[in-house]
């Protein structure tokens, strides 16, 4: 090979090396690191209304090269994820959903989303502001549906509630149904004073269902209004009765209501429910209960209305007279207050359907001077001071008591009126009620948890046992039995 060869091929194998050499520096000068993922956090709300909710992610470091993530979820037979990161609601039930990093570190971030309402669409308002709640309140109009969202409401003055509905469009202030804790609106800012009630409920044809009434001034809710329904509701720790109707107050209905360790500080006034003073005629409490109320479960006193009628289906009054503590308080404790007057000459008639008055610190059903015509069918009273208590001064214009158990009371019954109709009771007919006629006399067991649907617990208190000569002893008065005749007392043997 030529020396000129030679030459001319060391020159290329140099120039060769130093265009890689060179390459190599300007590689390393000006290329930038990729940053991956190290965590991924999903952001974003349940969905309780069967609609849809947005997520997001929180991706650290957030100088990270890659910042886009992928969706997936668990079960798409529960919800759909978009790509944007949409949650849509398919059915009710529970869904995981995972975001994955783009950026090939593996990185994913997931979260467990509850899915309700699906198919229970929402058609009304729903608030969750104290304020909220007071604007949609005021504005309501006929047909209307509040939905009030689960959660602790502070309230400083009475809420006001005078729009009226119709008999055919009610409005409804109703709890959100598949939030699992109920709204309460709390009241406890409310120094004790007659002005300070929390619901001023004067409108006519509202529904008000799942609120709890807490720690008002005065009365948990002060009814003057006509046609609403108070439903599934509770009123405690009020300075007055919990729920209270009067001012003309009329066909009003109180169904599957509790109120309880309500108390005011001149001892006197607290009940748990009252129907009283001026109210009108033909309200009803279906399923209610009353207990530990510093005055009595129901008060009947009249003042300024005569010749009202008021009925009691399937209510419990129990331990009223006593104090949240369980001491014995300066009131009247009496689980039933039919009446009274400050005259002595008002009327308040009522009825009572299988309702139980247990454990209460003095009558269990009062006559308190009622004038009145009141009728007791398929009733209870056990352990009161006294549970059946119509004296024969004021007496009563006409007093019925039939199919009715009473034992264990403190002092004997008493049943005067100016015309009685008293038979087929558990006194009566060679029968003697004892504890040994039921499963337990257990007075606690009338606090337990209601159903779901706000209905009274399933309890065995005052249920009869086989072979008690209960059974099938009482007189039919057009109330539901089994068996041969209707039982004595407030439950039929099964």
């Amino acid at each position: 090979m030529s020396m000129d060869i030679v030459k001319k091929l060391s020159c290329f194998v140099g120039a060769v090396l130093l265009f890689f050499s060179c390459s190599s520096e300007g590689s390393s000068d000006n290329s930038p690191d990729i940053i991956l993922v190290s965590s991924i956090t999903i952001i974003g709300s349940t969905i309780n209304d069967g609609a849809t909710s947005q997520l997001s992610v929180q991706v650290l470091p957030i100088n990270a090269s890659n910042l886009n993530v992928t969706w997936s979820v668990s079960s798409p037979s529960i919800a759909s994820i978009s790509n944007s990161g949409l949650l849509t609601a398919v059915s009710n039930g529970s869904v995981t959903v995972r975001a994955n990093a783009q950026d090939g570190s593996g990185v994913f971030g997931e979260q467990t989303f509850e899915i309700s309402g699906v198919g229970n669409p929402v058609n009304g308002t729903i608030v969750e502001t104290s304020q909220q709640i007071l604007t949609a309140i005021a504005s309501a109009n006929p047909g209307e549906t509040i939905y009030v969202r689960g959660g602790d409401y502070i309230f400083n003055s009475t809420i006001q509630i005078s729009g009226n509905g119709s008999n055919n469009n009610l409005i409804s202030l109703l709890a959100y149904s598949s939030d699992t804790e109920r709204p309460r609106f709390n009241f406890s800012s409310m120094s004790e004073n007659s002005s300070n009630r929390g619901v001023e409920l004067s409108g006519d044809y509202w529904h008000i269902k799942g609120i709890d009434i807490y720690a008002a001034g005065d009365n948990g809710m002060h009814i003057s209004g006509n046609n609403n329904t108070i439903e599934f509701c509770t009123f405690s720790e009020n300075k007055d009765s919990g729920l209270q109707i009067d001012g003309g107050g009329s066909n009003n209905i109180i169904l599957n209501c509790d109120s309880y360790y309500n108390a005011d500080s001149s001892l006197e006034n607290a009940d748990g429910f009252a129907c009283k003073l001026n109210a009108g005629s033909n309200n009803k409490f279906i399923g209610c209960r009353a207990w530990q109320n510093l005055d009595d479960g129901w008060d009947g006193y009249l003042r300024d209305t005569d010749n009202i009628s008021t009925t009691y289906e399937n209510c419990w009054a129990f331990k009223n007279g006593y104090l949240m503590n369980g001491t014995v308080g300066a009131g009247d404790g009496n689980g039933f207050k039919t009446g009274g007057s400050d005259d002595k000459t008002l009327k308040h008639n009522a009825v009572y359907t299988n309702c139980i008055a247990a454990g209460n610190v003095y009558d269990g059903f009062d006559h308190n001077s009622n004038r009145g015509e009141v009728e007791i069918y398929n009733c209870s009273a056990y352990g009161n001071g006294r549970n059946i208590n119509f004296s024969s001064t004021n007496i009563a214009q006409f007093l019925l008591i039939k199919n009715t158990a009473s034992f264990a009371g403190n002092n004997n019954d008493s049943y005067s009126a100016t015309t009685t109709d008293i038979t087929s009771n558990g006194w009566q007919n060679g029968i003697t009620t004892s504890a040994s006629d039921f499963i337990t006399i257990d007075i606690d067991l009338l606090a337990s948890p209601r159903n779901e649907d706000g209905s009274l617990p399933n309890i065995d208190f005052l249920k009869l046992v086989s072979g008690s000569d209960l059974i099938d002893a009482g007189e039919d008065v057009g109330l539901p039995f089994n068996g041969n005749a209707p039982d004595i007392g407030a439950f039929e043997f099964n």
